[in-house]
């Protein structure tokens, strides 16, 4: 995209595609819950009839906001298997223009418990509507088939083309996203890519996400005996697996709280600073405890290291025993700051617990998934396109904010599409509850989401030749 200074919207465009947007919420809104009606998780365990239902459900959306290439693709998981369905659907650019490529994802995560109404029957309460996937990413579906909605019923598409990518196995960690986009390279093409999969500030303040933390993940085990003995024979000499492993598991946090693994790397702090006792309220932690780490709580959740003990392999309590256990397993997830390179981040977590295995027991560490961060450039063409679009949709000026998990995806991206511009937003908001129970999604926000993208590929339009 050429750097050009974007026009504010003209306020009478504005107010004729808020009026195409409002007549065709309702319609939006049902179409969002058919879609969450389907339990499409893409994850082995459960059934992927759901994940191709949901593929053709919203490839028969698209086919009806004027798109004339619509296909449903797979391509190879690294293991060999096929992927989940992606759906793409094109209209290619006149001659001369951009072409905007739209991601979401279709699939969604498992339902977990706490839920206070079916996961998969929406329900709405006041703004809000309910549903495993209405906020990550079915919301996000919505966006871009709302926007080329309401720029047709506006008389308004502009002179750019568009793809829309929505792809199936986000949340299964996109095994062959990679493999899609060097197989599609040229079907995915485009000048300016949206990713909708991220969150606003809060309601009624939009956002532009503009760092990701990355990650690694893997397991950590500790072995001290070649088999179980009784706890009381040996019991004293010999301290078990799960207490090691305990003993290596406190090594990684000093006393603040900040990680304490050596050759981690830090970004700039953000410019903008977290309230905390919104943090507090939104994360559900229990009066009375302290937050870990120094700094700013921003700096703490979007642009340091993050390291968690996300699950234990040990003897159950119900089958515990009087015995010492020869061996104990725990899964890491370390979420790295933008700029750290995943491979050397896994190497640093490695070497610090081999360094500290506790009374010689034998150490390994076994790395699993990787991603690396995202840190967006801070003024292009692309973003203050977004930033005037998001301005006029909502009435006041986007917030710049980090993110403290992880889109892995959007370093592929960047890699096949050096020359894009990147933007990543969402649907989201503090209370969406995304990947936990009563996941729910703000209706006027997503309205306003719906008329902020189509805000921008008019912007897009204007800026780019």
């Amino acid at each position: 995209m050429t750097d050009q200074t974007p026009t504010t919207p003209e306020p009478a465009d504005v107010e004729t595609l808020r009026a195409a947007v409002d007549a065709l919420f309702p319609a939006l809104q049902d179409d969002l819950v058919s879609l969450v009606r389907i339990p499409s998780i893409a994850m082995a365990a459960y059934d992927q009839a759901h994940v191709a239902a949901s593929a053709e459900a919203v490839a028969n959306l698209l086919r009806g906001v004027g798109l004339p290439e619509v296909q449903v693709l797979r391509s190879l998981r690294p293991d060999g298997e096929p992927g989940a369905p992606a759906v793409v659907a094109r209209r290619p650019a006149p001659a001369g223009a951009p072409t905007v490529l739209l991601y979401a994802h279709h699939d969604v995560q498992p339902v977990g418990e706490g839920w206070q109404t079916d996961p998969f029957e929406p329900v709405q309460v006041g703004e809000r509507l309910y549903g495993r996937g209405a906020a990550d990413d079915k919301a996000g579906i919505v966006a871009h088939l709302g926007a080329l909605r309401a720029l047709t019923a506006a008389g308004r598409l502009p002179d750019v083309g568009v793809t829309v990518f929505v792809e199936g196995e986000e949340e299964d960690g996109s095994p062959s996203f990679r493999a899609f986009l060097e197989d599609h390279r040229e079907l995915l093409a485009a000048d300016v890519i949206v990713v909708a999969d991220s969150a606003n500030w809060k309601v009624g303040v939009p956002a532009l996400t503009t760092s990701l933390r990355g990650l690694v993940d893997g397991f950590v085990e500790v072995e001290v005996l070649g088999h179980a003995v009784h706890s009381g024979m040996f019991g004293g000499p010999v301290l078990d697996a799960l207490t090691l492993l305990s003993r290596l598991i406190a090594t990684l946090h000093d006393d603040a709280g900040d990680v304490a693994v050596p050759g981690l790397v830090q970004a700039p702090e953000p410019r903008v600073e977290y309230d905390e006792a919104a943090f507090r309220e939104e994360s559900s932690v229990l009066d009375g405890v302290a937050l870990a780490g120094t700094g700013p709580l921003a700096a703490r959740i979007w642009t340091k290291p993050a390291l968690s003990v996300i699950g234990i392999d040990a003897t159950p309590v119900a089958q515990a025993s009087n015995t010492l256990t020869p061996r104990a397993r725990a899964k890491l997830s370390l979420r790295l700051a933008p700029g750290q390179d995943p491979r050397a981040a896994a190497t640093a977590l490695e070497a610090h617990l081999l360094a500290n295995a506790p009374f010689g027991a034998k150490v390994t560490w076994t790395t699993k998934e990787t991603g690396k961060p995202f840190l967006a450039p801070a003024d292009t063409a692309a973003m203050r396109a977004a930033r005037a679009a998001f301005a006029a949709a909502w009435g006041t000026d986007p917030v710049d904010t980090g993110i403290g998990g992880s889109i892995p995806f959007i370093a592929d991206l960047l890699e096949v599409f050096p020359e894009a511009a990147i933007l990543v937003t969402g649907v989201e908001d503090p209370d969406s509850r995304a990947h936990g129970a009563n996941e729910s999604v703000h209706l006027g926000e997503l309205r306003k989401v719906v008329l902020a993208e189509a805000l921008l590929l008019t912007q897009i339009a204007q800026t780019t030749r």
